[in-house]
């Protein structure tokens, strides 16, 4: 598989995987000057690429950075960024600080990572019944605490 990356801006960084097993890439901040986020604010982070996904079979997936999260509680303001097969746009992060403490990212800094998987796209079928099973309908908590 083929995933092509156009850089929009000088200052932007190609993605790159921090070693050989992780599952994701390292995407950057392109930034003109460092962006400081306060307790409690979004903010919309650009990368300077775009990219080209080989079909619909896959999409490109955005999740926080443990480090950014854990540390810093800088984690993305939708959960996870869904980058589907047909986008040509700029790649951003839309991030937010759920903090106390403002944090400032700074031009080149990584604001996340993206992974390339795969996207099921199945047939869909309008029924009256569902089949049974044990569960049912019970849903959170149903199984349980432990």
């Amino acid at each position: 598989m083929q995933l092509k990356i156009k850089k929009l801006r000088s200052a932007a960084r190609i993605p790159c995987r921090a070693t050989d097993g992780s599952a994701g890439m390292d995407l950057y901040a392109c930034l003109d000057a460092p962006l400081t986020l306060a307790p409690g604010q979004l903010a919309i982070v650009p990368t300077g690429i775009a990219i080209e996904l080989p079909d619909s079979s896959c999409a490109a997936f955005l999740y926080a950075r443990s480090g950014l999260g854990v540390k810093h509680g800088i984690c993305l303001s939708n959960g996870v960024g869904v980058i589907d097969s047909d986008y040509r746009g700029e790649v951003c992060a839309g991030l937010c600080n759920v903090s106390d403490k403002p944090y400032t990212i700074e031009p080149g800094e990584r604001v996340c990572q993206m992974v390339i998987a795969p996207v099921l796209l199945p047939e869909i079928t309008e029924v009256d019944e569902l089949s049974d099973t044990n569960r049912g309908e019970g849903g959170f908590g149903s199984t349980g605490k432990k």
